[in-house]
């Protein structure tokens, strides 16, 4: 008998790449996560079901109200992999929920009563009553955790559940970060409540749970076109634009993570403080948007990707500002200079939850800074779909001449996890008459080295964040278009790392959209059983990786 079918687990969790042993986190989460706070993730998402499905009865009759909207993707955002890691602050939201809950019911109730119709009595989530202290809240957690649901579900039933739930955990958070910006639908919001109230269902058939998961990557394309709005509506559109991975001299403070809003707040509150502002990880992109990179201050990009932050942060002679996810356990060295906002917490870390980052500043300047200025290097990022389709006929041109062959989507989340060199490799594999196009942190495992360019096209096309997987769909869906045919004849190769459930989201975006012959590494979800990667063979062909010249002698063969 395994570890997860027993009573006896501490905790179970398997919804990233890095999960223990490949098969589910039972003791201790690999992302520095603890079993309470894993477990109280779990009842956050159970309290929610039951949020939704009254609003979503309430939707249904013409009520609604923004405040549940709203907190229904804070709190799946939440539960995404690398942003809380606070049991406290999670017990808050688990009560927050059920609060929530019982005000949507009065709003429900309202608009039956208006409607001259009986309310449901409602049971399983929807009557969930939240515990009086910690204890009880984690055994309340238990008993609607994965292994609750596998006992009653069976193993397929439940590994879909968890694709359409892992996969509603990254739109939300693309719906977050668009909401912060003033971008919303109401048609998304009523998406997020009637998803959860299938999945609070007690036996949802395999094909209604397929379907959702189609369904979570077309609503989430929506979605990311609103962040793409938000960003450009707020910031301008990105530009090709190098940035100084190398520091200077003075002052500083790191910011990591994916607000652009909270990198706007500290720029604005740093001007003439002499101190200098790093992006760093997934903040990178924002030295593209003309609305940011006007700040004289914004100074570079420091360091790589997530994983390394512990060392990075280490060597930092500065205050670091997490937004949104990507932390990691701080060492000691630097816990004192690390600050959270926005949806991020750890244990004993300082959170600034108002954007007055006057003690985050005030580390900054008791920090020594950098002592001098380091030989100057840059790397070239801003390559949006405005900024790639601008210059479109070019890039057609040069197909049509042959001087482009075919065009490498490599990207998506890293991780630290030994196989991921493989990126790398395959990278510096592909041939000069290929076009390389990456996005999130996975293509800091290349994107530092020397590409060069065809006809002044870069060769490496370095699209943005996570989200901006928009560009590199608008991208292609232009150069099918421009073509005239569609995007799976395209001399385009899509080789993708993931790491956690903003990469799930989007692959099943991606799914959406009909794209076929997807290479996805370094391993696959834990949670994706033997069936359900034979029906997604057999309808996407997707497929894990292989070996780097393997799978470029395949793409280049157009398989």
């Amino acid at each position: 008998m395994s570890p997860t079918d027993t009573q006896e687990v501490k905790m179970f969790c398997f919804q990233c790449e890095q999960t223990a042993k490949g098969t589910g986190c039972t003791v201790h989460g690999v992302c520095g996560k603890d079993p309470t706070t894993a477990t109280l993730q779990d009842l956050l998402v159970h309290a929610t079901k039951g949020l939704a499905m009254v609003a979503h009865r309430a939707r249904a009759l013409g009520a609604r109200d923004r405040e549940l909207d709203v907190f229904v993707v804070e709190a799946l955002f939440t539960t995404v992999t690398n942003v809380n890691f606070d049991a406290e602050r999670i017990a808050q939201l688990v009560r927050r929920a059920a609060t929530l809950r019982d005000k949507a019911k009065k709003l429900y109730e309202s608009a039956a009563k208006k409607a001259g119709k009986t309310p449901e009595k409602l049971g399983g989530p929807a009557a969930f009553q939240p515990a009086g202290d910690l204890a009880g809240l984690v055994a309340q957690g238990h008993a609607v955790g994965i292994l609750a649901r596998k006992r009653a579900l069976g193993e397929e039933a439940t590994a879909l559940e968890s694709l359409v739930t892992f996969g509603l955990k990254g739109a939300a958070a693309y719906a977050d970060h668009a909401q912060i910006l003033g971008q919303s639908d109401d048609g998304v919001y009523a998406f997020f409540h009637e998803t959860l109230d299938l999945l609070a269902r007690e036996k949802p058939t395999a094909d209604e749970l397929l379907g959702r998961a189609l369904a979570v990557g077309e609503v989430n394309l929506k979605i990311m076109g609103l962040l793409d709005a938000a960003n450009t509506g707020a910031y301008g559109n990105p530009e090709p634009t190098a940035v100084r991975i190398t520091p200077v001299k003075g002052k500083a403070i790191a910011v990591s993570g994916h607000d652009l809003k909270d990198l706007e707040a500290l720029l604005k509150q740093t001007e003439g403080t002499g101190i200098n502002v790093y992006t760093h990880g997934e903040m990178l992109p924002a030295h593209a948007y003309p609305g940011l990179k006007k700040y004289k201050h914004l100074a570079g990009n420091y360091g790589g990707a997530w994983q390394d932050q512990r060392d990075e942060f280490d060597a930092f002679p500065g205050a670091i500002l997490m937004t949104t996810n990507c932390i990691q356990k701080p060492r000691d060295s630097y816990k004192g200079r690390l600050f959270t906002s926005g949806l991020v917490a750890w244990p004993g870390v300082r959170h600034i939850g108002d954007r007055h980052f006057r003690p985050l500043i005030e580390a900054a300047l008791a920090a020594p800074g950098f002592a001098e200025d380091a030989p100057e290097k840059t790397i070239l990022v801003g390559f949006g779909h405005a900024a790639v389709l601008g210059v479109a006929d070019k890039i057609i041109a040069a197909v049509k001449a042959g001087k482009i062959r075919r065009f490498f989507l490599i990207g998506g989340c890293d991780g630290a996890k030994p196989g991921r060199n493989y990126y790398t490799e395959l990278a510096e594999a592909v041939p000069e008459d290929c076009v390389i196009l990456t996005l999130a942190c996975g293509k800091y495992r290349f994107n530092k080295l020397a590409f060069g360019d065809i006809g002044g096209i870069p060769r490496l096309l370095d699209c943005g964040q996570c989200n901006d997987a928009y560009s590199a769909i608008r991208i292609a869906g232009a150069l099918a278009e421009a073509f005239g045919c569609g995007v799976n004849d395209l001399p385009l190769s899509l080789i993708l790392s993931w790491y956690e459930q903003k990469a799930v989201v989007i692959l099943l975006t991606l799914l959406h959209l009909g794209i076929r012959n997807i290479r996805l590494g370094p391993s696959l979800p834990a949670f994706v059983t033997p069936a359900m990667l034979k029906v997604l063979a057999e309808k996407f062909n997707i497929m894990p990786i292989s070996t780097p010249k393997e799978d470029l002698e395949a793409a280049l063969a157009g398989k």
